[in-house]
C-alpha cells in the first residue's frame, strides 16, 4: 500500500547566500515532511565571502572558498532552479526568470546578497567588474593575473570605493601581482568621501601605513568623470591609468527590487524582528540583502550567518503551524581584516589592534565555517528489514540506489531476448527491422517513424527534466533521419495536493512544449497519473519523405561519428549521491538539454545510425555491427568524454546499469587488458552515433560545425563478424 506523504506546500529559497545555505544543510538533517524546497540561483558555486581576499591574495584556491550549490541542493532533497530572478508578482506569489515561466512559492525567502557595481558612472558596465557577485569578480581576476604574468597585461589596477573592503582587496591584489611580474604593481584606491569610515582609529592607522609599505595610492574626495579602456577620467581632467577597474563602493541592492512593491530602506527589502518581511508574511530576506527593522546593521556576512538558524525555525513555523522566533542581532562584532600577506589586524569595539598570529587565527575560523559545507555527512543506506527474501541484500547491496535517467533501464540482456523472441511483423506497410530504434511504418505513400521512451527523474527541477526527456524520446527520431511530428506524454507524478499538480504539470509542459515546437513537432494529447515518483515519458513520431536510416547498412570502411561525450551516467550517479562538483553536474546537463536536430540534419548521408542512450557505446555500436553483420573499431583516444567524467571513471564511480551493460557487450569486445569503464556507461540525451561513407566524413564535419556541433570520428566499421575492437 502506497504510504507516501502528500507534498502540499512549495518554500522557494531565491539566492544561495550564506544564511540560504546554512538552512538547506539544516533541511538536509531535518527536513519537514509534505514541503518542496526549491533553490533559484543562477550560480553553481556560491563564494564565501571571508575568504575572498585570501584567494584575492594567492593563499587560497578557488575551491577552498566555494560553497557547492549544486552539491548542497541535492544533499537536501531541493529541487535546484539555474536561473535568475528579475521580479516577484506578490498577489500570485510568483518569482519571475529570465529564462522560463515564473515559479509559484507559498512561501518565499529571499537571500540574494548585494552588489558593489557603480553604474551611475559613466563606463563602469562596460569598462570595469564590480567585487560583488564574487563570482564573475574572481574569473575576471584570475585572468588579469595571468596576463600580467606573461606581460600582456601591466600591472596596473583602479579601485573606486575607499572602505576597509575595498583597502582589504587593494593590498590583496597588490600582494599576489608582487609574486607574478618583476614590474611594481599600481594601484590606486579611489574614495568619493573619506577612506576608512566606520573602522577603529587603529584599525585605520594600521590599513593606511601597510597601503604606503606597498606604495599603494590613495586619493580621497575623488570625483570620477568616466571610466574608459584606458583606466579612470577624473573630473579634473586628469587619467588614472588601469588596465583592471574594480568597484568596491560599498553595498548597493540589486537594481530589480526597486520594481517590486517590496517595502524598502534605501533599496533593501524591509523585515520584521522574525526576518519576514514587513508586510508580508509569506516573504521573509535575510543577509546583505535585507533591512534589520528592528534592528539596523551594516552591511556584514556575519549577521547572515547568525540569521540562519532564526531563519530555518521560522520557515519550519509558518508552514506547520508552529512559534516563531526573534532575531536578536550582536551590536559589534569582531572584525579580522587581512593585510594582503599573510597579517590582519582585529577591530572591535573602536579598538583596533595589529598582532601577530592574527591572519591564522582568521583562516583556522573561515576554514572551519567551510568545513561545513565541503564535508557533507554521506547519505545513508536504507535500512532493510529483519528477515527478507533470499537474494535482496545481495541485489541491494550491488545496486542500493536505482540511476535515473537512462541508468534506471532494464538491461540489455533481458531485453534483447524478449525482442529476438517477438514475432515478425506481417504487415505489409510495417517496414521495422529487427532492432531499429524506432517503428518504421508506411503511410499514403510517406514513412512515419514511431517511438516510445520514459525516465525515471534525475534532476528535481521538473522544467529541465521534461526537457532532457524530450530531447531523448526525440533522439529515435533524428536517429532515423526522420523530422519530428508529434508527440504524447505521459507523466507519473509523485503525491501532492491538487495546487502543487497545477504547479508542477505546468513547468512540465512547458519545458516540454519548447524543445517540440523548436523540433516542428506539436504535443497532441497525453496521460497523467499519480505515483511514488517523477517520471516523464513521450510517444514521438516523425516523418521522412525517402528512406529511415536503420542500423542495417554499415559498410566496411565507414567512419563512426560521435556528436556527444560520454559520461552522462557515472556524473549522475554520483549527483545522486550529492559527490560530484557543480560544475561537471552543470555541463552533463548542459550536454543532455542539447537537441540533435543539427546533429541530424548534417548526417543525413549516414548510412547506419542510433543515438547512444541506455545501453552505452558498446551496446549501440554492437547493434549497428550485428544489423550490419560487420565489425568495428574504435579509437580509444578519439573518444569525449564530459568535464570530470574521467576522474569519475577511475574513482569507481558507476551507474546502476553499468555491471548489465558491461556483462551484455564486453564478450564481443576484442582489447588488450580491460575495457574502459565509459564503454558501458548508460547516456540520457546522448549523441548520434553514424556510420558515414569515408568519402562524406569531411563534408558532414564542416556541416555539424556549422551546426555548433564538436563531433568526433571514434573509428570505423571493418569486415567480419560483428565484434569491436579497441585501438
Amino acid at each position: 500500500m502506497e504510504s507516501q506523504l502528500p507534498l502540499t506546500r512549495d518554500l522557494v529559497l531565491l539566492g544561495g547566500g550564506h544564511a540560504h545555505a546554512l538552512v538547506l544543510r539544516r533541511w538536509a538533517m531535518n527536513p519537514l515532511p509534505g514541503v518542496r524546497l526549491t533553490l533559484i540561483e543562477p550560480n553553481v558555486k556560491a563564494p564565501y565571502t571571508g575568504m575572498l581576499p585570501g584567494h584575492v591574495a594567492g593563499h587560497y584556491g578557488r575551491g577552498d572558498l566555494e560553497i557547492d550549490i549544486v552539491r548542497l541542493a541535492q544533499f537536501a532533497g531541493a529541487r535546484l532552479i539555474m536561473d535568475r530572478a528579475n521580479g516577484l508578482d506578490r498577489a500570485a506569489r510568483l518569482v519571475m526568470l529570465e529564462g522560463r515561466l515564473p515559479v509559484a512559492y507559498d512561501h518565499l525567502s529571499i537571500d540574494i546578497g548585494i552588489t558593489s557595481a557603480a553604474s551611475e558612472i559613466e563606463g563602469f558596465d562596460d569598462f570595469a567588474i564590480a567585487a560583488k557577485p564574487l563570482g564573475p569578480y574572481a574569473e575576471i581576476w584570475e585572468d588579469f593575473v595571468v596576463a600580467v604574468a606573461r606581460g600582456a597585461k601591466p600591472p596596473q589596477v583602479a579601485v573606486v570605493g575607499g572602505g576597509v573592503g575595498a583597502v582589504e582587496l587593494a593590498l590583496a591584489m597588490h600582494h599576489r601581482l608582487t609574486g607574478v611580474t618583476d614590474k611594481r604593481p599600481e594601484i590606486d584606491v579611489l574614495e568619493a568621501s573619506r577612506a576608512l569610515q566606520g573602522t577603529a582609529p587603529g584599525t585605520r592607522r594600521a590599513l593606511l601605513r601597510e597601503m604606503a609599505r606597498a606604495g599603494i595610492s590613495l586619493t580621497e574626495n575623488a570625483r570620477i568623470a568616466r571610466i574608459t579602456g584606458h583606466g579612470v577620467e577624473m573630473a579634473d581632467g586628469g587619467l588614472r591609468a588601469a588596465a583592471l577597474v574594480v568597484g568596491v563602493a560599498g553595498a548597493r541592492p540589486w537594481g530589480w527590487l526597486e520594481a517590486t512593491d517590496l517595502p524598502l530602506e534605501n533599496g533593501f527589502i524591509k523585515v520584521d524582528d522574525g526576518l519576514r518581511v514587513t508586510d508580508d508574511p509569506a516573504i521573509h530576506a535575510a543577509g546583505d540583502c535585507a533591512h534589520l527593522s528592528h534592528a539596523p546593521r551594516p552591511k556584514a556576512g556575519v549577521y547572515a550567518v547568525r540569521a540562519a538558524p532564526v531563519l530555518f525555525h521560522n520557515l519550519r513555523a509558518d508552514l506547520s503551524g508552529g512559534r516563531r522566533r526573534a532575531y536578536r542581532p550582536q551590536r559589534d562584532f569582531l572584525k579580522l581584516v587581512s593585510l594582503g600577506r599573510k597579517a590582519a589586524v582585529a577591530d572591535k569595539g573602536g579598538i583596533g589592534l595589529q598582532l601577530p598570529g592574527l591572519w591564522y587565527w582568521k583562516d583556522w575560523i573561515d576554514r572551519r565555517f567551510m568545513q561545513k559545507f565541503h564535508d557533507l555527512p554521506a547519505m545513508p543506506a536504507p535500512d532493510l528489514p529483519r528477515e527478507m527474501a533470499e537474494g535482496v541484500r545481495a541485489e541491494m547491496s550491488a545496486h542500493p540506489i536505482i540511476c535515473g535517467g537512462c541508468g534506471a533501464k532494464v538491461g540489455p540482456g533481458a531485453l534483447m531476448g524478449l525482442i529476438n523472441e517477438l514475432a515478425p511483423p506481417e504487415r505489409a506497410d510495417v517496414l521495422s527491422r529487427p532492432g531499429d530504434d524506432a517503428g518504421v511504418l508506411r503511410i499514403g505513400g510517406q514513412i512515419q517513424v514511431l517511438s516510445t521512451d520514459h525516465l525515471r527523474a534525475f534532476v528535481e527541477d521538473h522544467w529541465q527534466m521534461a526537457r532532457i526527456t524530450a530531447i531523448h524520446a526525440l533522439g529515435d527520431v533524428w536517429a532515423m533521419g526522420a523530422e519530428p511530428q508529434a508527440a504524447l506524454v505521459n507523466i507519473v507524478l509523485p503525491r501532492m495536493s491538487e495546487p502543487l499538480q497545477r504547479r508542477t504539470l505546468r513547468e512540465i509542459m512547458d519545458g516540454a512544449g519548447g524543445v517540440m515546437t523548436e523540433a516542428g513537432a506539436a504535443i497532441i494529447g497525453g496521460h497523467s497519473t499519480q505515483g511514488s515518483e517523477l517520471t516523464i515519458g513521450f510517444t514521438v513520431t516523425g516523418l521522412s519523405e525517402d528512406r529511415a536510416i536503420g542500423l542495417d547498412g554499415a559498410r566496411p570502411g565507414d567512419r563512426l561519428i560521435l556528436t556527444k561525450p560520454l559520461g552522462t551516467g557515472a556524473i549522475m550517479a554520483a549527483a545522486m549521491r550529492a559527490e560530484v562538483d557543480g560544475d561537471v553536474v552543470r555541463a552533463a546537463i548542459g550536454s543532455m538539454s542539447r537537441s540533435l536536430a543539427g546533429d541530424a540534419r548534417a548526417l543525413r548521408m549516414a548510412r547506419a545510425m542510433t543515438d547512444v542512450t541506455g545501453f552505452g557505446l558498446a551496446g549501440h555500436l554492437l547493434a549497428i555491427c550485428r544489423a550490419s553483420s560487420q565489425g568495428a573499431e574504435i579509437d580509444l583516444g578519439a573518444v569525449p568524454l564530459l568535464p570530470g567524467a574521467e576522474q569519475l571513471f577511475a574513482q569507481g564511480v558507476r551507474s546502476s546499469l553499468d555491471a548489465a551493460n558491461a556483462a551484455y557487450a564486453q564478450p564481443a569486445i576484442d582489447c588488450v587488458g580491460d575495457a574502459p569503464a565509459w564503454l558501458f556507461d548508460p547516456q540520457t540525451a546522448g549523441g548520434l552515433l553514424a556510420a558515414v561513407p569515408e568519402e562524406c566524413v569531411d563534408v558532414c564535419l564542416a556541416v555539424l560545425g556549422e551546426e555548433g556541433v564538436a563531433a568526433s570520428v571514434i573509428g570505423r566499421i571493418t569486415e567480419g563478424p560483428p565484434r569491436i575492437t579497441l585501438l
